[in-house]
């Protein structure tokens, strides 16, 4: 695996984690992943890298990861958890629930919409999370495209 480090990586140190190689090869696939996986998609990714890594140490590296604030986990009705790297910039999902693909998008509209409800509720918004659920339009999934 080339010498670099991780947006993971970096955070961990950041955040004064002990990064055993195991976790760095952890780090690096989720960095990496430009999906939303689940912890048994991130071990077989990264039992590619290293055979050696259970998948007991990625559920325990995954959970140290969410704990420390630089995981984000998510459940979008599929009964796995998922993972991605916490957003610096805030972002909503839309799940074809038919593929499991996630889209990520930002939509200025709607953020405005979600403030003004908060607002004539009395409440100031800190912060949402936005999850739409889909089929494809022309009702084909993406292994059939």
């Amino acid at each position: 695996m080339p010498d670099r480090k991780s947006k993971l990586e970096q955070l961990c140190v950041e955040k004064g984690l002990k990064m055993t190689e195991q976790r760095r090869v952890i780090a690096r696939v989720l960095s990496d992943a430009s999906d939303h996986p689940d912890v048994e998609a991130v071990h077989h990714r990264a039992t590619a890298i290293d055979p050696n890594i259970s998948i007991a140490t990625v559920y325990r590296t995954v959970r140290l990861f969410e704990e420390a604030g630089i995981l984000a986990k998510h459940d979008f009705g599929d009964g796995r958890a998922r993972y991605e790297e916490t957003p610096q910039e805030h972002h909503d999902h839309l799940i074809d629930i038919q593929s499991g693909r996630v889209v990520e998008f930002h939509n200025d509209e709607i953020e405005e919409l979600q403030r003004r409800i908060a607002e004539k509720a009395g409440y100031r918004l800190v912060g949402h999370r936005l999850e739409l659920y889909g089929v494809p339009l022309d009702g084909k999934t993406d292994r059939q495209k």
